[in-house]
């Protein structure tokens, strides 16, 4: 689908828990609004509690959709450096609600990666920080058995 091959996004942090901006996929002349709130941060022995919204699925051509997660850092349980989070999202294309979740696995200090169940396929993204400004990752994205991997680019100021 055209409209997940570009996307461009810029948020804001408006606070330390409430990030809010646009997101804009220029090949479906797509323009929406993206918002994650935490609005319960970790703590012993409670998962976080985060909500949002943003464009639907990967490989909808429309569509928004609202999500909310609990997560959980379990390296201090498990000795791990993992964290699970598991939640339901509602997409407006499919007009559903599914469960999502996912894990992050910290591999070191300034690589990562996650595997992410959209309530239809599985995903995964590997992370590296280059200083404190800069992050690129490697998209791999299933599209119904499909794959397509992509690139991703992140500069913050």
């Amino acid at each position: 689908m055209d409209r997940a091959r570009t996307r461009t996004t810029l948020t804001y942090r408006f606070a330390p828990t409430f990030t809010a901006g646009v997101e804009y996929n220029p090949l479906a002349d797509d323009v929406g609004p993206l918002a994650n709130w935490l609005v319960l941060p970790e703590r012993e022995p409670w998962p976080a509690l985060i909500v949002g919204t943003s464009s639907d699925r990967i490989g909808t051509p429309k569509g928004r959709s609202v999500y909310a997660t609990l997560s959980k850092d379990l390296e201090q349980w498990t000795g791990l450096p993992i964290a699970p989070y598991a939640g339901g999202s509602f997409g407006s294309f499919d007009d559903e609600t599914v469960v999502i979740g996912g894990l992050m696995v910290r591999w070191s200090e300034r690589v990562s990666s996650t595997s992410l169940w959209d309530g239809h396929n599985l995903h995964h993204v590997i992370e590296t920080y280059i200083g404190t400004r800069h992050g690129l990752g490697l998209v791999i994205a299933n599209l119904d058995n499909k794959y397509d991997f992509g690139i991703s680019y992140t500069f913050s100021f």
